[in-house]
């Protein structure tokens, strides 16, 4: 009997442990799905990663491309002048803005609209951006004092006088030198020229080439030249009595010293006066 039981249990043996395999199996195999969903969570978390980092950097890209283009560009512009009979180039570098015309960057200030050339002919008001002659003659008290011929300039007034005599002067309107330009003092013209050539003395070029503005060492005479039709030169001085191509500037106080004067009246007082004449500067 207890061989038969033997037996039976034996046999039964194999049968019981056939659910518990089973159950370990099916557990293994849970614990392998879950590992591969983790896995490919991770995968597709790191590839989430890297579309963000990409468009961030191409959100960062077009923006400093926007603010690249709509940043103030320097412009080079090309300045030619003549020096002993050869064409030489200058640049002239202007950030942010290009000058209106010569005296705009000489002088940084903005070009004045509705602004025309000077010209010869009297066909506008003072201050108009028109040249005009401005010559009065006039009776004047400080007359006596100068001898006939001499040139008086009163800074103040902005005003010119041509001494005649018998208490009488001839008075144009003129432009003197901006603040920190200005200068008193008494010299005799020791040279005229017509249409003159303008030289900016060393001093001038290098002022002007630390703010940018990079003038020419020789300018030919002629419509733009910034020293007008005439020249009348004061001796021992850098400075001198000229015209203007730019009309609207008579009455200010805008040169680098010389004395401004409308063409039209620079051509009239270019003939009334002669080489050796008394200058007189006040302040």
């Amino acid at each position: 009997m207890r061989k038969m039981l033997m037996v039976l249990m034996l046999a039964a043996a194999p049968a019981l442990a056939l659910p518990a395999h089973g159950v370990l199996a099916a557990t293994g195999a849970s614990a392998q799905s879950e590992q591969e969903l983790l896995v490919i969570k991770k995968k597709k978390a790191e590839a989430a990663r890297k579309a963000l980092a990409a468009k961030k950097a191409a959100m960062r890209k077009a923006a400093e491309q926007k603010k690249s283009a709509s940043a103030p560009r320097m412009r080079v512009i090309k300045s030619s002048s003549t020096a002993q009979g050869a064409s030489m180039q200058r640049r002239k570098v202007v950030s942010g803005r290009q000058c209106g015309d010569f005296l705009s960057c000489l002088f940084e200030r903005k070009p004045r609209p509705n602004v025309r050339p000077s010209s010869t002919a009297p066909t506008g008001g003072e201050n108009s951006g028109v040249d005009v002659s401005t010559s009065q003659v006039v009776s004047w008290g400080q007359g006596d004092k100068y001898a006939p011929g001499s040139l008086v300039v009163r800074t103040p007034e902005r005003a010119l006088y041509l001494v005649m005599g018998d208490g009488k002067a001839r008075r144009y309107k003129v432009g003197v030198g901006r603040e920190g330009f200005q200068w008193s003092g008494n010299s005799r013209i020791v040279n005229k020229a017509e249409w003159p050539t303008w030289r900016p003395p060393q001093v001038m070029i290098d002022r002007e080439a630390a703010k940018g503005h990079f003038l020419p060492t020789e300018m030919e005479g002629g419509p733009e030249n910034p020293l007008g039709a005439r020249a009348l030169y004061i001796g021992g001085t850098m400075f001198r009595i000229h015209g203007t191509n730019n009309a609207a500037s008579i009455g200010g106080a805008v040169s680098s010293g010389c004395i401004r004067m409308m063409n039209t009246d620079v051509i009239d007082l270019y003939d009334r006066v002669k080489v050796g004449a008394k200058v007189y500067v006040y302040q």
